[in-house]
C-alpha cells in the first residue's frame, strides 16, 4: 500500500526546444522522474532539479516505462522518413535514416549530466522490433500500403499478462496506426508482447547511420484491441497497478461509426481469445477485452473513457490502503517556443476519471 505523502503533487520538467513531452517513467525508489521530449531524455529529481540528459537521436522517442526488477527505462524508438519522421531528422540537420523501430533501454544511473549522448556515452541501446518494422514497410492483402494501418510504434507497458495478473513480467509495445477512414483493416489497437530480459540480452549499441537489426528473432506475440480506428494508435500504455487493467491512451479516431474514445481500458483479468478479425478477410488473431469505462456505445459495444488527453504521459503509482489507485500525469505548458511538462499526482475517480490531488 502507498504512502501518497511520499509524492510531491506537483513535478515540473524544465522547458526544452525539442518538441512535446511525449511520455514520463518514474522510479519511486530513488526519487527521479524521466521524461521523453522526442528526440531526448531529460531526468529530475522529485523536487524538479535537473540531474541529466541524453540527445543526439535522430528518431522519435515515445513512451517511456521504469522497470524496478533492473532499474532501466524502456521506450519505444522509431526512425521514418513520413512527414513526422523528415520533421524529426530536419531539427536534426539529417535528411534521411533507415526505416525501423525500436525498443530504446537506457541506464539511468549513468545519466548525470546535460547533453550526454545516445551513441557514444554508454547509456542507451535498442533491440530491433521486427513485426512492426515489417508490418509499416508490407503491403496488407487488401492492396493498400502497411499491414494493419501500422503507422510506427508509440506506446510501451510493463506488466503481466491479462488473464495471469500475478505471473511473470511482460513488456507490450503498441503499434501507431494510421487514422485511414477509407480501410477496414485498422480498426484494432495492437500489442506486441516480448519477454523484457530477452531484449534487454538482445539490444546493442547503435550507430544511426547503419542501425543494426539485432532482436529480429525474437520470440514475440501480437495481441489485438477492437477500439475503432484512431489517429497515429496508442500514444500511451500503461499497466495500472492499482487496477489490474491497462490504459490506453489515444488521439481520437474520425470514423463516424465509432464512438472515438480518447482512453480505452484492457480488462487485465481476462485472458486473450482466437477471434476472425473483423475487415481482415478471415485472418484470426488473439484479441483483448475492454473493461467498462464511463462511456460505451450502443451500436458497437465499445466502451472508453472521456478523459481526453490523448498525448499524456501517464506512470501508475499503486494504490493506497484504500484501494485508491494513483497516478502522475504530465500537463504540457509552453513559454516562448519551448515545451515542458508540470507532472500532477492524480487519483482515480469512478465518475471524474484521473483528478489531480489539491
Amino acid at each position: 500500500m502507498k504512502d501518497i505523502s511520499y509524492y510531491p503533487k506537483t513535478i515540473s520538467s524544465g522547458l526544452y526546444g525539442t518538441g512535446h513531452c511525449q511520455g514520463i517513467a518514474v522510479d519511486e525508489e530513488k526519487r527521479v522522474i524521466y521524461y521523453a521530449f522526442t528526440t531526448q531524455l531529460i531526468k529530475t529529481d522529485f523536487d524538479g532539479n535537473f540531474i541529466g540528459s541524453v540527445g543526439g537521436l535522430y528518431g522519435h522517442l515515445g513512451c517511456i516505462q521504469f522497470r524496478k526488477s533492473d532499474g532501466l527505462v524502456y521506450g519505444s524508438l522509431e526512425y521514418l522518413n513520413d512527414s513526422i519522421g523528415k520533421a524529426i531528422l530536419k531539427s536534426t540537420g539529417r535528411e534521411s535514416v533507415e526505416d525501423g523501430f525500436y525498443i530504446a533501454v537506457f541506464d539511468g544511473d549513468k545519466i548525470t549530466r546535460a547533453d550526454m549522448n545516445a551513441e557514444t556515452d554508454g547509456i542507451m541501446t535498442a533491440a530491433f522490433v521486427a513485426p512492426a518494422t515489417e508490418d509499416h514497410l508490407g503491403t496488407a492483402p487488401n492492396g493498400k500500403p502497411h499491414i494493419y494501418g501500422c503507422a510506427g510504434i508509440d506506446g510501451t507497458a510493463i506488466g503481466p499478462m491479462p488473464g495471469d495478473c500475478d505471473g511473470k513480467e511482460w513488456l507490450f509495445v503498441a503499434y501507431g496506426v494510421y487514422g485511414d477512414v477509407e480501410r477496414e483493416d485498422n480498426d484494432y489497437q495492437i500489442l506486441v508482447r516480448y519477454d523484457p530480459d530477452e531484449l534487454k540480452a538482445a539490444a546493442k549499441p547503435v550507430v544511426q547511420e547503419n542501425m543494426h537489426r539485432s532482436g529480429a528473432d525474437l520470440e514475440y506475440k501480437r495481441y489485438f484491441v477492437y477500439t475503432g480506428n484512431t489517429t497515429y494508435g496508442v500514444q500511451n500504455l500503461e499497466y495500472d497497478s492499482g487496477r489490474g487493467q491497462y490504459m490506453l491512451c489515444v488521439y481520437t479516431g474520425q470514423k463516424e461509426r465509432f464512438p472515438n474514445y480518447p482512453m480505452f481500458l484492457v480488462d487485465g483479468g481476462i485472458s486473450p481469445k482466437p477471434e476472425e478479425l473483423r475487415g481482415m478477410n478471415g485472418e484470426k488473431g488473439e484479441v483483448l477485452t475492454l473493461a467498462s469505462g464511463n462511456c460505451r456505445d450502443g451500436k458497437t459495444g465499445i466502451t472508453g473513457v472521456s478523459y481526453g488527453r490523448g498525448s499524456t504521459g501517464i506512470a501508475s503509482l499503486g494504490a493506497d490502503e484504500n484501494g485508491t489507485a494513483y497516478y502522475y500525469v504530465s500537463y504540457d505548458y509552453y513559454e516562448n517556443g519551448l515545451c515542458g511538462t508540470h507532472v500532477r499526482l492524480c487519483r482515480w475517480d469512478e465518475n471524474e476519471w484521473l483528478v489531480p490531488v489539491e
